[in-house]
C-alpha cells in the first residue's frame, strides 16, 4: 500500500497508526504528507508521477481532502491494471486512475468499512479511508464498499496542441523553482533548437535543450522534464522568482527553429 497525504506527519501518523492494526508490518510506503494543502489538481499531478510504476494490485491511498466532511463522496477505484485507489471524489485521484488504464468506482458506504466509530467530520482520511484501504489490502473487493459512481474530473482546462507546439498551465513547481507544466514534451519537436515561450504575461524566445549542461548557469531554458511534460528552468537557479510564475501560470509554446545568437542572449 502507498500513502500520500497533504497531512504532514502528526496527523500521517494517526493514519498509519490504523493501518498498522489491520497490515502486517512493512506494508506502508510512505510517498509524501506534504503534498501542497488543498491543492487537488497539483496533488493529483503529483501522486500519478509517484505511484504510477508500484506493482500491479497495489493499493494507493491518497488524501488531499478540502473538502472533508461535506458534499464530495469517499470513493475506491477498482483499476483496470488490478490496482485500487482510494480517496475522496473531487478529481485528486483521476490523474493515477488514467495511469492505470481507468477503472470502476464506488461509493464507499461508512456502515460497510467497519472501522469503528468515527470522531468529528474533519479526518476521513483516518476514520473512513484507512479501514477501508486495509479491508482491500486483505483480500475484500472494491465492489463490497458500495455502489458503483462515476468519478469526477481533475478540474482545469487541460493542455491544447496548437499549430507549432502547446499551451497549457504551470502544475508544478518543484524544490528547485523550476516550471512543471502540463504540456507533453512531445508536442514540441525535439529537433527545434529554440522555443517561443509565455509565462504569463511574459514573452520570451528560450533555447531548447537535452540537460541543465545544455544551458549554462544562471540561464533560461526550456528542457523535457522527468513527469513527460515541458519544464522551463533556470540552470542552478529558481525560474519561478525570475518569471514571477506560480503553480497555475498559462504557458504556450512554439518551436521556432535552431537558437540564434538572440535567443543565447534572452536565456538570462
Amino acid at each position: 500500500m502507498t500513502l500520500s497525504t497533504d497531512l504532514g506527519s502528526a496527523y500521517a501518523a494517526q493514519i498509519k497508526a490504523v493501518l498498522a492494526h489491520r497490515l502486517p508490518p512493512g506494508r506502508v510506503v510512505d510517498l509524501s504528507h506534504d503534498l501542497p494543502p488543498h491543492d487537488v489538481r497539483e496533488g493529483g499531478f503529483l501522486v500519478r508521477a509517484m505511484a504510477e510504476r508500484f506493482p500491479t494490485g497495489s493499493v494507493h491511498l491518497v488524501v488531499v481532502d478540502p473538502g472533508v466532511g461535506g458534499s464530495r463522496v469517499p470513493v475506491a477505484v477498482a483499476c483496470r491494471n488490478g490496482s485500487v485507489v482510494i480517496g475522496p471524489d473531487n478529481g485528486v485521484l483521476v490523474p493515477l486512475v488514467q495511469a492505470l488504464g481507468g477503472g470502476t468506482a464506488y461509493a464507499i458506504d461508512p456502515a460497510r468499512v467497519g472501522g469503528g466509530p468515527r470522531v468529528g467530520t474533519t479526518f476521513d482520511g483516518r476514520d473512513l479511508f484507512a479501514p477501508a484501504a486495509a479491508r482491500i489490502a486483505r483480500g475484500a473487493s472494491p465492489r463490497s464498499l458500495g455502489p458503483p459512481t462515476d468519478l469526477r474530473p481533475c478540474g482545469g482546462q487541460p493542455p491544447r496542441p496548437t499549430k507549432a507546439g502547446g499551451q497549457g498551465t504551470v502544475v508544478h513547481v518543484d524544490r528547485f523553482g523550476n516550471l512543471i507544466t502540463d504540456v507533453p514534451t512531445s508536442w514540441v519537436p525535439r529537433g527545434r533548437g529554440a522555443v517561443r515561450v509565455r509565462v504569463g504575461e511574459r514573452l520570451r524566445r528560450l533555447p531548447f535543450v537535452t540537460s541543465y549542461e545544455d544551458g549554462g548557469r544562471g540561464h533560461l531554458v526550456v528542457l523535457g522534464s522527468s513527469f513527460g511534460t515541458l519544464e522551463v528552468a533556470v540552470v542552478e537557479g529558481r525560474a519561478s522568482d525570475r518569471l514571477r510564475a506560480r503553480v497555475g501560470t498559462p504557458v504556450r509554446f512554439a518551436g521556432q527553429g535552431p537558437a540564434t545568437r538572440s535567443a543565447r542572449r534572452n536565456r538570462k
